[in-house]
This record gives structure tokens, sequence and C-alpha cells, in this order.
């Protein structure tokens, strides 16, 4: 029997100077706004990707140091493996068992999987192998949710054409990839995310692994910086543990409460700098006194 714990709600302050948070593929990597109001997105498959990638890299020091923590030791026979990641053996994962799968990967525990719905895509039959309830394991909700992170204020892109003395193409001695430097000039994002205890009975998921996950936030963006994104910082990870399993406290409130607000000239105009935002540090007493506890991640001590 899974052990119980209490629900989380979260929320991540992110400040974007000149970078591109996440490039949407369909738009030549365009950072992501909303057709709407302008607003940047960062979707939630982005950000997961990067708490998987840290994982992953078991040898890394974001990753040694977690899997040193006290807080975060597994129980003897479950890992921290990586369900979706490049190369994954599908056959042998598909011939795991309910309890073999769930101990395997720390990604199918924490953020549910849709491996059933992958295997159909391969072309490979799921019919006739057994009862349902056998593959019920290859299909489920996760415990975490992230929201998509939204910018507080619409977000101006700028576009620079780059070169490449040395060239890429054959027969060339230099290149140029027009327009390919596209980045958010600045911007303060908002990403919600939630701990829902009632999906961990189906997928395993420990307090051990939220702890994991709690850990990791912080390292997201430093830990993974690159070319194209070498400032996305996350100022604030705000979480608020609930007083039990169900919730001690509307979402909501919590949201509402630490969202910043656009202070600084128009609020429908992109900023320049942080200094343009109200960025609240602590919940409001009528709401903090209906959590357990509350704190900023980035500024957790791990023993």
């Amino acid at each position: 029997m899974p052990e119980f714990f209490n629900r989380g709600t979260g929320l991540l302050i992110i400040e974007v100077r000149c970078s591109n948070p996440n490039g949407d593929p369909d738009q030549e990597s365009e950072p992501r706004t909303l057709s709407t109001d302008g607003r940047g997105l960062i979707s939630p498959v982005s950000f997961k990707r990067k708490l998987r990638d840290l994982v992953e890299d078991a040898d890394g020091p974001v990753a040694r140091k977690a899997f040193n923590l006290s807080a975060i030791t597994l129980a003897d026979g479950v890992s921290y493996r990586i369900l979706e990641s490049r190369g994954r053996d599908r056959e042998s994962i598909g011939k795991l068992n309910p309890d073999a799968f769930k101990a395997a990967f720390w990604d199918a525990r924490v953020f549910g999987n849709t491996f059933l719905e992958s295997m159909k895509d391969d072309g490979k039959d799921t019919k006739g192998k057994g009862k349902k309830d056998s593959r019920d394991h290859f299909i489920s909700t996760g415990v975490v949710q992230f929201g998509p992170g939204l910018s507080v204020a619409p977000v101006e892109i700028e576009r620079l054409t780059t070169t490449n003395k040395s060239g890429v193409e054959d027969g060339k001695d230099r290149g140029m990839a027009p327009l390919a430097w596209r980045v958010v000039q600045h911007g303060v994002y908002a990403m919600p995310f939630f701990v829902n205890p009632m999906a961990a009975r189906k997928t395993g998921c420990s307090p051990h692994d939220i702890e994991l996950l709690k850990f990791l936030i912080p390292h997201a963006y430093r830990a993974t910086a690159s070319a194209i994104r070498p400032f996305v910082e996350i100022r604030h990870a705000w979480f608020a543990e609930h007083g039990d399993p169900l919730g001690s406290c509307p979402d909501y409130l919590i949201i509402d409460a630490l969202t910043p607000r656009k202070v600084g000239g128009r609020a429908d105009a992109p900023s320049r700098s942080i200094e343009e935002y109200q960025v609240p540090d602590a919940l409001p007493d009528g709401v903090r006194s209906r959590v357990k506890s509350f704190e900023d991640l980035c500024l957790k001590s791990w023993a």
C-alpha cells in the first residue's frame, strides 16, 4: 500500500532575459506566444523534459547530490530511471508487470505515462496479450501536473541573423542562418503546478519521489542552459503543502496571491526589467493559516 501524503500547490516565478524559454517547432523555433494577447508561453512538456534530463544524467552534479540526500533515498528495488528517454527498449518495457514497471521509472510514477498509446503508435499488437487489467499500468494520470507558464505581460521578440565563419554546407567556407536567433527580450512568467496524491495509488509515487521533484525544480534552467537560453531564472519556486491529502485550501487562493503584477508602465506593454513588477514574497496570513507548510524551494536548505 503506497504511503499517503498531502496535496501540494506550487507556483514558479520565472524571469527571462534575452533568451528563448520554449521554441515552437511549428514556427521555426520562435518563442511561444499566445495569439490572443501576445503573452509568452512555456509548455508543461518543455519544463518536465528538463527535470527528466537532470534525473537521467545520473552521474551529473544535480542527480548525484540529490541521490545522496536522505529525504530522497528510495526503498530497495525502486529506481530513478526515466521512461521518456531515447533508445528505450519498448518490447522489454512492455513485458514488465505492474510492480516492476512502477519500481523502475521515476517520471512514470510522478508524471504518469501514455506508454500503452505509444505501443499502438508503433503498430504493436496490444490485443490478446492477457486481460486489460494487466496493461493498466501503461497508461495513467500523473500525481504532479504542471500548468502552462504564462508571462504576466506581452513579450517582445528579437530576431537576428547569425553567421558561421567556418561554414556548415559542403563547398562553402562560411555560413549564415537568417533570423535564427529569436529570443524574448524580457518577460516574467508564472507556471503553476499541483501535487495530487489521489493518483499515487496507481502510479506508485512516494513522498521520496515528490522530494526529488522539489529538489530538482530550482536547477531546471540553470543546469540546462544553452546558447539560445542563457538566462531563464526561476526567481521563486513557491510550494504549499496542504493539511491533508484532499487539500485544505483552494488552489486559486494560493496561485492568485503569489502571481506578480506589472506596476511599471502600461500593463499591456512588454517589460524591460523585473523592476516593473510587484512580486509577492509571502502568502497573506488568511491563506497561510490554511496550509500545513509554505516555502520557497529556491531557498530551501537540503541536508
